[in-house]
């Protein structure tokens, strides 16, 4: 009897993200030019991760 698709262990299950972590969105504005030091951690603008 085969095993159901539902039950593959977890490491070969990797679906894509489409929420970042408040520090992935900083990376990634730091990447663009768009955060300086200084800056506050709320009200962060929108993102799109690149995975």
């Amino acid at each position: 009897m085969s095993q159901h698709p539902s039950l593959k262990s977890a490491s070969k299950i990797r679906a894509r993200r489409n929420v970042l972590k408040r520090f992935e969105r900083i990376d990634l504005l730091k990447e663009q030019g768009k955060w300086k030091d200084g800056d506050r951690a709320t009200g962060l603008p929108k993102t799109k991760s690149d995975q």
